[in-house]
């Protein structure tokens, strides 16, 4: 059985400028926390289809359904052990979402939907960055026991990741 981790956040840019962001993988270890030190170890970019809605080509990379992007981190900030994770991209809608699933890594099952909407906030124009993650770990009933450590971490990430968000989209 499946648990489900859900977040949203508003920030102040264009849908596109956002989902531009978000589409590079690039960008990912700018948004997990600094202790765990992750980095992209190997990238393989399938490029999406032209945005339908562009006059021009996107300036930045974007992963496209069956990209593949291999990440590794260190779990526990205090120990040297890096672990390794291989996610593909298996849908992708210009200014919409785009969703990642774990190939190999640590979980039974991980499915992690971006999804980005024009939103306005006290008559600023920005945007609704919304986060969906399921999630299983393994070994069954063994596995779910560790599930509320999970939540808690997950947690603890996005809440670093939205205290910075908007300072690493203005610098980028």
């Amino acid at each position: 059985m499946a648990s489900r981790f859900t977040t949203s956040q508003w920030v102040p840019f264009r849908q596109e400028v956002v989902f531009a962001f978000f589409a590079n993988p690039h960008n990912l270890p700018k948004l997990m926390p600094e202790s765990s030190q992750t980095r992209i170890d190997q990238l393989r970019i399938v490029p999406p289809d032209q945005d339908p809605r562009a006059s021009e080509t996107h300036d930045s990379v974007a992963a496209g359904i069956g990209s593949e992007i291999q990440v590794s981190f260190r779990p526990v900030p205090w120990l040297p052990l890096r672990a390794g994770w291989l996610a593909r991209i298996t849908e992708f809608s210009w200014g919409s979402h785009f969703c990642d699933e774990q190939v190999r890594g640590p979980f039974a099952l991980f499915r992690h939907c971006h999804r980005t909407a024009a939103q306005m906030q006290s008559g600023v124009m920005g945007t609704l960055v919304s986060d969906q993650i399921d999630y299983a770990l393994p070994l069954g009933s063994v596995g779910r026991l560790g599930s509320s450590i999970v939540q808690r971490q997950l947690e603890k990430t996005f809440a670093e990741r939205q205290q910075r968000l908007v300072q690493v989209i203005a610098s980028n």
